[in-house]
């Protein structure tokens, strides 16, 4: 869920320079200061994630203090107030509309003014979810019918790929059939015969008449074949299987290679390789058999092979006998995945578990030496099959012994293949210029788009009857013919003439479809990144395997992207379930790296609508290597995007554009919160910190304790505070006990007081939000009622440093930039001076436009207050700024030199993100005529919409024509209407227009209620 917070203004404030800064959770953000007014105007719009419906968003007006640098302090608070989001969901729309809010003072506050004195302020909010998009009943029809499609389609391979399998259906039935009848007769046989000799031999003659059908069958369907031939087939099956995720025990390998995907399976697990044969030397291995790869056909087809030796004898294990079952579960020639179940029984308890590891093999990044490389990621788990004391001494001790065997693998494989440093992948300038060459030109978008039977048919009939025109000679007038008018003289020729025009109308459907495609432009393609610190840049590729909302139709797919609280928005492309973008977007600069970026697609259906959402996805960069995020295939959730299998392309770069300085200025912002000096660890200290957790380079630590990490029995360790994560590191004994968790992440912190449990320590709670941090339960003590993992720290040298410490650094952890701030208030003051009018013309011709009535409202109030709405004072800007408007900007009536009774303006605005989804500007031209006779107003206004899709295909047209009541004395009559003029033909002509008559008559009814009850009250306070 995402809530929309809009801080429209404030009024009677203690101080004359202000802010405000929001919060929910953990996540904050805070306007642009305004100056020299106690009734400030902020306009600004915010977003924020919400995970539970219990948060609450604080809202927090400071004075600002001149001098206190970039990274200033805040001020003095001057109130806050605190709204429930429970509050905003219990409406059925799901939106708070403007109200204001009194600010309340903080307990133990130094001013002596009482807490009314603190002044009002506005906000509006709005809550919105992925799953409040379109879904009609006919679309979850198809949903859930292509679901059991999908089951009917997977079973229909073990019946028609009898190549795969080891053995046809009808012949399994029959061997089986055999059994069945044999072991009857076997069983009836002991029965009756009391002879133990030949009971003997009736099981001897039963065992191997049983093994000579199994010989029969295999001599019927062969299960093995060669390697290449067996990839080969496995191509053809895995096209559409998904790549398994790593296993939970953690990653022992992940590193890219100089050498294709495919080159470097068959060196790991073709028959007979080298390199295992050199591994087995390495390790000290005996008596090592290595079985063919073989057809394993149970539910699903797959490659399996069983590899069974003697482990060389340890300080603590002696030598014992391992068998490792492999299986390719993936291999389509691009991406391989082979799952190695690994059985030792005569370790002790070795019955009780079995060891899982996951080859994982994929495409890496391009080389600057054009080369291809490969990313080969191994991981670990390990399953029980029954509970044991010694479950943690097992899992340690299997841990240990993995990561041996995995170093000399490692240290093997880099001396046969040469691996790829950071050094040798391609930086971001590089990798987005070769984006810009992977892209097709406009001829051979055209010719791969026009290349179809349609339009060959078109233009062979059209040059057919051309040809035929020419050829014949001009023919007798007959019937109702007349010279110039030349009629079909047949059933024939009209049918031809029919073909011909349908065929024409489509080719030219196509061609404006084209058109429209190659010059719609994304309103956030190229912007660049502002401010010094932590640049975000995503470069969207391209998509693959799309859903469609409606079966008879392909989507129209945008992207937008969430990161910090703002957001980016990609181009739409036209009708594609496979859209190319190869944009690329950047996000301004924040003061700390971020942790997740949310990825959405969505299919657009005009550009004031909510546009239904396609898949959805959360990139932690925490769990990504910088190597994964420069080329990445982001697999899309939902219903339907998991049906569907869909992908997103992507090439993500996160850069520190100020260096250490970035981080010392962070350091001494939390210096103030936290009550100590932080100093910048060494890079030593953060390598060793990075590398016990995995976390990528850009991450630093800023504070770590000794402490105890209370469950069962106290575990001794250090507790570690990044900028970005909470960690655990413990070693006991060799046995290490690792964990990590997101600020973002914790719901709760807790300080409870010292108990006999906890040895007269005080005790620090942590819980998390429900269904986060799954990857650190295993240090949880508890789990609440609603699901929550609660982790108990106790046994601080110093507990109140501790605590304060992480209390400090929970509440200023920050998603949304403080940078842009001052950026913000200086190009809105530039937007004032610099307003684009040109578009709108100065000429008004309403009548162009097919003009409907979408309101209409009679007024309890003379006409003349009505007007005010026009005339540019405090009324037009109250009503404008709380019906969903930003950067409100007008100029003055002038009188028309074409006619002196009346009277033209300018606007210029925006619209927030609540109204459209696309934000955008707005500009508009208004003329304003009395009516005849005297008695009433015509108001025309011509509007403009910039930064939206189509946005240059048309122009909105409003008519507001206002009378006074005959039948009802000192009220008026208001008439609306509203009509759409189209530049450019366009395939979304009439949904568009339909889209915005619905959005603007709604949005009409706001304005009048407002403009009434604002008249209303100040006629009532006056």
């Amino acid at each position: 869920m995402r809530l929309y917070v809009y801080v429209l203004e404030g009024t009677d404030l203690s101080t004359k320079d202000s802010y405000v800064k929001l919060q929910i959770g953990m996540f904050k953000s805070k306007t642009r200061v305004s100056k020299g007014t106690k009734n400030p105007n902020w306009n600004e719009e915010f977003a924020f994630r919400v995970h539970d419906m219990e948060d609450e968003l604080v809202v927090s007006v400071y004075s600002h203090e001149e001098g206190s640098g970039f990274f200033n302090v805040s001020g003095d608070l001057v109130g806050r107030v605190r709204v429930p989001v429970r509050s905003v969901s219990a409406d059925e729309s799901h939106n708070l509309p403007p109200t204001w809010f009194y600010l309340e003072r903080p307990k133990g506050s130094k001013s002596v003014k009482k807490e009314c004195d603190a002044g009002k302020i506005l906000l509006a909010l709005s809550l919105r979810g992925r799953g409040q998009d379109k879904c009609t009943n006919h679309l979850c029809y198809e949903d859930s019918h292509s679901k059991t499609g999908d089951y009917k389609e997977r079973e229909g391979p073990h019946v028609t790929r009898q190549d795969f399998l080891s053995c046809t259906a009808p012949s399994r039935k029959i061997l089986e059939g055999k059994h069945i009848v044999k072991a009857i007769a076997g069983r009836l046989e002991r029965l009756f015969n009391k002879n133990e000799d030949n009971s003997r031999n009736d099981d001897a003659s039963e065992q191997s008449t049983t093994l000579s059908d199994y010989e029969d069958c295999m001599e019927e369907t062969p299960s093995f074949c060669s390697f290449e031939k067996a990839m080969e087939k496995m191509e053809s099956m895995s096209s559409e299987i998904e790549m398994p995720n790593n296993l939970q025990g953690g990653i022992l390998l992940d590193q890219t290679y100089v050498i294709p995907s495919k080159d470097l399976n068959m060196f790991l697990f073709a028959p007979n390789s080298q390199f295992r044969t050199d591994l087995v030397d390495l390790q000290g291995s005996r008596n090592v058999q290595e079985g063919p790869w073989m057809w394993k056909s149970e539910d699903t087809p797959c490659l399996m092979r069983v590899v069974t030796y003697t482990k060389a004898a340890t300080k603590l294990v002696k030598a014992v006998k391992a068998t490792e079952e492999q299986t390719y579960t993936k291999a389509d020639g691009r991406e391989f995945s082979v799952h190695v179940n690994v059985s030792t029984p005569d370790v002790p308890y070795g019955n009780t578990f079995k060891i899982e590891i996951l080859y994982r093999i994929m495409p890496g990044p391009q080389l600057s030496s054009r080369e291809e490389s490969s990313h080969l990621v191994v991981s670990w788990g390990i399953s029980f099959f029954q509970n044991t004391m010694m479950r943690g001494m097992i899992e340690g001790g299997a841990r240990q012994g993995l990561k041996e065997s995995f170093d000399q693998f490692a240290s093997l494989l880099a001396r046969n293949v040469k691996t790829v440093d950071s050094i040798n992948l391609l930086d971001k300038s590089q990798m987005f210029a070769t984006l810009q060459t992977e892209q097709q030109s406009d001829w051979e978008l055209a010719t791969g788009y026009f290349w179809n039977f349609t339009v060959v048919l078109a233009a062979f009939v059209t040059l057919y009857i051309f040809v035929h025109i020419l050829l014949c000679r001009p023919g007798e007038l007959q019937g109702l013919e007349f010279t110039g008018i030349d009629l079909p003289d047949s059933f024939g020729e009209l049918i031809a003439c029919g073909i011909l025009v349908i065929l024409l109308e489509r080719v030219y459907y196509m061609v404006s479809h084209f058109v429209q495609a190659r010059f719609q432009k994304g309103s956030d393609h190229g912007i660049k990144a502002q401010g010094d610190g932590w640049v975000l840049t995503v470069a969207l590729i391209e998509s693959m395997n799309l859903a469609s909302l409606d079966p008879m139709v392909f989507p129209d797919p945008y992207v937008v992207f969430t990161c910090n609280g703002k957001t980016r928005t990609s181009s739409v492309k036209l009708q594609t379930l496979d859209p190319q973008w190869n944009e690329i977007l950047e996000f301004d600069a924040a003061e700390e790296p971020p942790s997740v970026l949310d990825v959405e697609v969505f299919d657009f259906d005009g550009p004031f609508d909510h546009a239904a959402t396609l898949g959805h996805s959360e990139i932690n960069f925490l769990k990504h290597t910088s190597t994964e995020l420069a080329d990445i295939w982001v697999p899309l959730e939902g219903k339907l995007a998991q049906s569907s299998q869909s992908k997103l392309h992507l090439r993500i770069f996160l850069d520190n554009n100020n260096g250490v300085e970035t981080i010392k200025d962070y350091l001494t912002k939390m210096e103030k919160e936290v009550g100590k000096k932080l100093n910048l660890r060494s890079p030593h200290r953060n390598s060793t910190f990075q590398k016990n957790f995995g976390l990528p380079p850009e991450e630093f630590l800023i504070s770590d304790f000794s402490c105890s990490l209370k469950r069962k029995m106290p575990l001794q360790g250090r507790l570690f505070l990044s900028a970005r994560i909470v960690g655990f590191y413990a070693n006991l004994f060799g046995h290490k006990t690792k964990f990590f968790f997101l600020w973002e992440d914790i719901d709760d912190i807790q300080v409870l007081p010292p108990s006999l449990a906890s040895v007269g320590s005080p005790q620090l709670l942590v819980v998390l939000r429900k269904d986060r941090g799954i990857d650190a339960r295993q240090g949880a003590k508890s789990q609440d009622e609603e699901g929550r993992l609660q982790f108990y720290f106790i046994s601080f040298v110093s507990f109140n440093v501790a605590s304060r410490t992480i209390m400090a650094l929970w509440r200023t952890r920050t998603l949304t930039p403080d940078q842009k701030a001052r950026i913000a208030e200086e190009q809105q003051e530039e937007d004032g001076k610099s307003i684009c009018l040109e578009d709108t013309g100065s000429c008004l011709v309403v009548e162009d436009a097919k003009m409907s009535k979408v309101y209409t409202v009679e007024l309890p109030m003379k006409m003349k207050s009505v007007m005010e709405m026009f005339d540019g004072g405090d009324l037009e800007y109250k009503v404008i700024g709380k019906s969903g408007c930003l950067s409100y900007v007008t100029t003055t009536w002038e009188p028309m030199k074409s006619n002196p009774d009346a009277f033209e303006r300018h606007l210029c605005y925006k619209f927030n993100r609540q109204f459209s989804i696309f934000g955008g500007e707005v500009t508009c031209t208004q003329q304003k005529i009395p009516v005849s006779n005297g008695k009433g107003w015509i108001v025309n206004e011509v509007m403009a919409l910039h930064d939206i899709p189509f946005s240059d295909h048309f122009r909105v047209h409003f008519k507001y024509q206002f009378e006074n009541s005959v039948l009802v004395q000192n009220s008026c009559e208001c008439d609306v209407y509203v009509g759409v003029t189209w530049l450019k033909s366009t395939t979304f002509q009439q949904r568009i227009t339909r889209n915005i008559t619905e959005k603007f008559a709604h949005r009409l009814k706001d304005v009048f209620e407002l403009v009434e009850r604002e008249i209303l009250l100040a006629n009532g306070s006056n």
